[in-house]
């Protein structure tokens, strides 16, 4: 009788256990899909990409004369600086113009920063082909703004050269602002005002707060964000297309040239130039990965 009652008492701790064996498998059935389609889209497009930047364009084996030609070649040195320069400038311009916005949206709550938010949102997605003919007609060499600087006598507008690097810039900026605002909105919800109060509290003003306080603990959000809008910069395409087609040598133009040139296709060049991208924005996580552990120890040593 013993024996009877230990099975019944077991029977729906056993019911259970097989409910929710059931269950994970159906979990794990629900993200097949997903899987197959991350199989498909990203790691066999990745590897084939890796593996063709060792086979010579027109050739066969194991080469690496497509690196040479990245490395020695003048037109890929110049995109592979180019690029670099204007996601560099473009980030740092971004981060810190994204910084004083969260800071606006965390201390101001309510309807304002509501509305703030969903125009972020809104101008997050306004980006590639529209966006680089929005420039066109404001500051383009026929451009709006360009005629208004030259009625009105104001050198820098009437000047004004979209078409450089220094106009890319510009226009990455655009687009890095809404992105790296919205990234680090969250980041500013872990600065607790007992903080602000206990600093004030031992005489310390703002900028004590924010050098000793609330940089230090943001700094892996700030990090991170960096990092995003690096790599963002840095595989940006259409919008400059659109804007300078082939007239300006950067990374994404020279690797879509590759792989669709109306003269010649050259895979494994394009493969190559994929990977020096990649190994850039890699180069770039394990960078501000370190600067954000050097803060970290830094405030602990405090």
């Amino acid at each position: 009788m013993r024996v009877c009652k230990a099975e019944k008492q077991s029977y729906p701790h056993f019911v259970m256990r097989n409910s929710m064996k059931k269950q994970k498998y159906i979990y794990l059935l629900a993200l097949l899909p997903f899987l197959a389609v991350a199989i498909l889209y990203e790691i066999v497009p990745l590897f084939s990409v890796i593996s063709n930047s060792f086979i010579p364009d027109g050739g066969t084996g194991f080469s690496l004369e497509n690196y040479e030609k990245i490395f020695t070649k003048l037109l890929y040195q110049k995109a592979i600086s180019n690029s670099l320069k204007i996601s560099l400038i473009s980030s740092i311009i971004g981060i810190i113009i994204a910084f004083l916005g969260a800071k606006a949206i965390h201390n101001h709550t309510g309807k304002l920063s509501t509305a703030f938010t969903t125009v972020l949102n809104m101008v997050s997605n306004f980006a590639g082909v529209p966006l680089a003919f929005s420039y066109m007609i404001l500051l383009g060499n026929a451009g709006f703004m360009v005629h208004v600087g030259q009625k009105l006598g104001i050198e820098g507008l009437a000047n004004y050269n979209l078409y450089t690097s220094g106009g890319m810039s510009m226009i990455y900026v655009y687009f890095q602002i809404p992105l790296a605002t919205l990234l680090l909105v969250p980041a500013f919800e872990g600065i607790r005002r007992e903080w602000k109060e206990a600093v004030a509290l031992l005489g310390g003003n703002m900028t004590c707060f924010w050098t000793k306080v609330g940089i230090p603990v943001l700094m892996p959000g700030i990090m991170g964000t960096f990092s995003v809008l690096f790599a963002n910069a840095l595989a940006a395409y259409a919008t400059v297309y659109a804007l300078m087609m082939n007239n300006i040598s950067l990374l994404p133009i020279q690797i879509a040239g590759s792989f669709v040139g109306e003269v010649k296709l050259k895979p494994g060049l394009g493969g190559a130039l994929s990977v020096v991208m990649m190994a850039l924005m890699v180069i770039m996580i394990f960078v501000t990965n370190g600067i954000s552990r050097q803060f970290q120890k830094g405030v602990k040593k405090a």
